[in-house]
């Protein structure tokens, strides 16, 4: 497979990403809900540290993060670049070119959102107002929108811990960046064999 039918993969998801984080900034107030079905919701969540809402704490936490993930696309696009070069296989490829345009779009978030876009509590946010965004360069925050409360419910109380709680699967909201990173670890590990094929030892 070749680089550039790996750049188009990146940009069409990268299109989608972007185009529905910047429709859902600038046409729903945070927190805002549309139900689809009763299992799939849009709804308007900021992620402002790392992947389940994690955040690393202390005033330069978000700054690390950010950073860190700018120094992580590098290196998925060596990754990307060396798996072309030396013309492995298919879904190895594949699997590169989602994990680099899921992190490159949550990347744009990070870093530009909080320059471009005014704050979405209580408003709907503007792009490039005149009073400028709601937070520095490095310092966005990532929008996520997709939630399927797929079940709701108090758990059995025989089980540890958790027992009779109550449960939302699946809870998470997410992005289309987070689904085409998720999609191309799961082909990782579905197509193991055929992504890191072993080589035959000579006689």
């Amino acid at each position: 497979m070749s680089l550039k039918k790996a750049a188009i993969i990146i940009f069409l998801i990268l299109l989608i990403d972007q185009i529905s984080k910047v429709y859902i900034k600038t046409h729903f107030i945070l927190g805002e809900e549309i139900r689809v079905f009763e299992w799939f919701r849009i709804l308007f969540v900021e992620n402002e540290g790392m992947a389940w809402g994690a955040k690393i704490p202390g005033t330069y936490g978000k700054l690390f993060l950010t950073l860190f993930r700018l120094v992580a696309i590098v290196g998925i696009g060596y990754w990307l670049w060396d798996a072309v070069r030396k013309k492995s296989s298919r879904i190895l490829i594949v699997s590169i070119a989602l994990i680099f345009a899921g992190a490159f779009g949550n990347i744009i978030d990070s870093v530009f959102y909080g320059i471009i876009f005014e704050d979405s509590h209580h408003q709907v946010a503007s792009f490039l107002a005149d009073g400028g965004g709601y937070g520095t360069l490095f310092h966005g925050k990532v929008v996520d929108m997709l939630y399927f409360p797929l079940w709701k419910g108090y758990l059995p109380e025989w089980i540890p811990f958790w027992g009779g709680d109550y449960f939302t699967f699946f809870e998470p909201v997410f992005n289309i960046a987070d689904t085409s990173i998720s999609f191309g670890v799961g082909l990782l590990i579905a197509f193991n064999k055929r992504a890191f094929p072993k080589k035959e030892k000579a006689d």
